[in-house]
């Protein structure tokens, strides 16, 4: 069994279903709005006029890129661990348990004075997804809490980091990772750079092996990736998932996903991620990993929700073999 583990951010997902007309409305009203598939920071809960979100289905759940990934790769049978930070208002929403009985191990979660992450998710009926998150408890992850969490991270197969928690963090942590005692037999790591603004120190670090980014981060981050080592994976919905596994650019490879009926496509990255990362710490060639990591992404899209969206090694494979 692979050990993986998840340096990131977990977040109160607050997700409203809505007519695509109406995201848009709000899309043209509003400078903090996400676009299309985006993930943005804003300050603060956005305020938006009563009615505005009348008669909506809404949901809030456990979430977070980091969190999410964390269980996508338990779900793809990888021992995995979540490490980041909850607010003072964690145990109102069990954020620990839910994780824990979603096969995530939580023992390195740190509590501090402030409240857990919020996103607040903008979801039609065609599954799209926007997304606004606030930092919270997630902003807290600091250079202290990698110095108590290092010796955790080493030991791992496979390391995940994205862009939702401070990004001097982050990029702390590759540069540890780049040091002459930690660099031999150091962890994968794969890294999901989202949201993509401010991202652009991660991508370059010798420490990160493969990227994964969709179509908006790709677009953002586009002159970075053309200058690094890593491998890059760029997902693109219903469309080929890309490979560029050599020079600066080329693409090596495509992956077709397989056909589904998509009615929230809020978790396919992250479900995406932490399979690619549970698959390569196990020692599974990159194709293959992409090819399982691919359907398990597609698969996450025919539930709405995200967690409770990402399904099970068995059944990711069985799809796969089809």
């Amino acid at each position: 069994m692979p050990d993986v583990v998840c340096l990131g951010s977990v977040n109160l997902d607050r997700t409203w279903y809505l007519p695509a007309e109406r995201i848009r409305d709000l899309e043209a009203r509003y400078d903090w709005f996400p676009a299309a598939g985006e993930t943005v920071r804003i300050e603060g809960s956005p305020d938006l006029p009563a009615g505005v979100l009348e008669d909506a289905q809404y949901r809030t759940a456990v979430g977070g890129k980091g969190s999410n990934q964390a269980v996508a790769a338990a779900r793809a049978g990888a021992d995995a661990a979540f490490l980041g930070c909850v607010g003072r208002d964690a145990d109102e929403y069990g954020v620990r348990e839910t994780l824990a009985d979603r096969g995530v191990a939580v023992d390195g979660v740190t509590t501090v004075g402030r409240e857990t992450g919020k996103a607040y998710v903008f979801v039609d009926e065609g599954g799209e997804s926007w997304i606004a998150i606030v930092g919270g408890a997630n902003d807290a992850v600091d250079e202290g809490y990698v110095d108590q969490v290092l010796e955790r991270v080493l030991s791992a197969d496979a390391v995940l980091l994205q862009n939702e928690i401070p990004v001097s963090t982050a990029n702390g942590l590759l540069e540890r990772l780049e040091t002459d005692e930690n660099a031999s037999g150091r962890p994968t790591v794969v890294l999901n750079p989202a949201p993509a603004d401010g991202a652009d120190p991660l991508v370059d670090r010798a420490a990160v092996d493969v990227i994964v980014v969709n179509e908006a981060e790709h677009a953002a981050l586009e002159d970075c990736l053309a200058t690094v080592d890593a491998t890059v994976v760029r997902t693109r919905g219903a469309d080929d998932v890309i490979v560029s596994d050599g020079d600066a650019g080329n693409v090596d490879y495509r992956i077709t996903p397989p056909t589904v009926d998509a009615v929230d496509a809020t978790g396919a990255g992250d479900a995406f991620c932490g399979y690619l990362a549970a698959l390569l710490g196990e020692g599974e060639g990159l194709e293959r990993a992409v090819e399982a990591a691919t359907v398990a992404g597609s698969l996450a899209t025919e539930t709405e929700g995200v967690q409770n969206a990402i399904l099970d090694r068995e059944t990711v494979e069985r799809e796969r073999n089809c």
